[in-house]
């Protein structure tokens, strides 16, 4: 085994007290491509920010080619040798693939770019990593995803040449665009390089990686060779509970809610780069939890049903009659609700009153011509903020000013007072306090017995399998399988997730 390239060891940074890294150790050797995995909050952002400078750790080291390094930007980051592309490419769309490749480094004479030397450079550069197709001079905007990503990568490993950084680079590409990056990553580590991969898609992992690391909560929880590990075993890792295959493998119960006419159902329906295509349906009184990874296509799944993303493919049904759902505002006019996993991004509307927020989906609905009677905004606001307990001494306070239970509430309460048939909750209960946990679990138990039909994505496996009727298991943009009745448990979750079967979702 060759000596690392770079070794961090005890790495530490924290935030205000809490502790985003704890004592992470990462090794990272010439000629690998090292996958970095863990859910959100583990702690890889904060990784790869440390080590390329944005960030300043707090305790531990770093060598690179046994030398101590702890760069102060990410200039100097570049400078040792450290190169980083993301999965929005930052070069400028509006400049050529030689201008991108070379910017801040152009050729020039008497202070003037040499623009034929600089794309002949640049032909030569790209020829070099088997990209001789590319042309020089077209403007790079006017280019796939795929081909930008390999313009930044090519640039990356000019400029740094040791360790190259992949932020999920595969985040927006197809099947065969992926397969084309992971053929440029190949060349890249047969000539040397070490790749740190991070992504959350673990079948990408398994075809071309050499070796991952796994973070939970800011901490290292392991590090396996990819030829002797398993998928289970990595989802075990990253979820923090083991698999028992007997449990995973139950055979599927009877799903009791499921009887006459689905309150939505959906065909084939998907979006290119998105999400594949799936069926679903959904009945009157049925809660049907959403489980997979982060990455798997979880609120890709909610934003498409919702109109938030519009489906390039497929077909959509309200109480059997066909629609078609164009936007947030089709939806909301046929009795769907969506409260978002972004709650104080896409959520509230943080310097609005609760009284505000409670009341926005019913006014949007109605139309800004017609605003409600401000009595009428009040006796909704009240009401509401009684019924689901939400804690504010006025209804006019910011609503930014609440705790995020409440704010979670709040939002719930938007939805609920536009009487939806079919309501969409993604991470209903993320970063919210026990006793607010509990509450927005029984309040889906009453809506499901009040007879709405509910779609709930959470990445809690205990939570998701208390009110579910049947959960529906995703993994890498695909909908892989449904866990019905008797069978729902956190096991069995994480066997469909491990296993990734391809058994019809209907």
């Amino acid at each position: 085994m060759s000596p690392p390239l770079l070794a961090i060891r005890g790495l530490t940074k924290a935030f205000v007290g809490i502790r985003a890294l704890d004592g992470v150790d990462l090794t990272l050797r010439a000629g690998e491509i090292h996958a970095l995995l863990g859910e959100n909050g583990a702690g890889k952002s904060t990784l790869i920010k440390t080590l390329t400078g944005i960030y300043r750790r707090d305790g531990g080291t770093a060598q690179l080619e046994g030398r101590d390094i702890d760069p102060a930007d990410s200039r100097e980051a570049q400078s040792l040798g450290i190169g980083t592309v993301y999965q929005e490419v930052n070069l400028l769309p509006n400049l050529s693939v030689a201008e991108n490749l070379y910017l801040g480094r152009q050729p020039t004479w008497a202070g003037l770019t040499r623009t034929d030397l600089m794309r002949r450079q640049a032909k030569a550069l790209l020829a070099e990593h088997g990209l001789g197709h590319i042309d020089p001079g077209a403007t790079l905007g006017t280019l796939s995803v795929a081909i930008q990503q390999l313009v930044a990568i090519v640039r990356a490993v000019d400029v740094s040449g040791k360790v190259l950084i992949l932020d999920e680079p595969t985040a927006s590409l197809d099947a065969a665009e992926v397969e084309t990056l992971f053929t440029a990553m190949r060349a890249l580590r047969d000539r040397g390089l070490a790749i740190l991969f991070v992504t959350h898609f673990l079948d990408q992992v398994f075809a071309v990686c050499d070796r991952a690391t796994v973070l939970r909560n800011g901490k290292l929880v392991g590090e396996r060779a990819i030829t002797q590990t398993s998928t289970a075993e990595i989802v075990s890792l990253m979820l923090g509970r083991e698999l028992r295959e007997a449990v995973a493998h139950a055979p599927a119960g009877p799903a009791e809610a499921r009887t006459g006419e689905p309150r939505v159902r959906f065909e084939r329906y998907g979006r290119r780069r998105e999400i594949e295509p799936f069926d679903l349906s959904v009945h009157p009184g049925e809660a049907v939890g959403v489980a997979g990874l982060l990455g798997s296509g979880r609120t890709e799944t909610a934003r498409l049903v919702f109109g938030a993303m519009r489906a390039d493919e497929g077909r959509a049904f309200v109480d059997g009659k066909p629609v078609r759902i164009q936007n947030p505002r089709t939806a909301i006019r046929l009795g769907f609700g969506y409260c978002p996993e972004e709650r104080k991004v896409e959520g509230i509307v943080g310097d609005l009153s609760v009284r505000e927020n409670i009341i926005l989906a019913l006014q949007a609905r109605q139309g800004w011509r017609k605003p409600l009677p401000m009595r009428e905004q009040v006796r909704i606001a009240e009401r509401f903020v009684k019924a689901l307990d939400i804690r504010t001494t006025d209804i006019e306070k910011p609503i930014r000013l609440l705790s995020g239970g409440n704010q979670q509430k709040a939002i719930l309460a938007r939805w609920l007072a536009t009487e939806p048939s079919f309501l969409i909750l993604d991470e209903p209960t993320r970063g919210i306090d026990v006793g607010a946990h509990a509450e927005i679990v029984r309040l889906i138990e009453d809506l499901c017995r009040d007879g709405m039909a509910m779609l709930v994505i959470s990445s809690e496996l205990e939570e998701i399998a208390v009110y579910s009727d049947r959960v529906r298991v995703l993994r890498d943009r695909r909908h892989v399988g449904d866990i019905e009745g008797a069978a729902v448990s956190p096991d069995a979750i994480m066997g469909l997730i491990a296993s990734g079967s391809s058994k019809e979702a209907a």
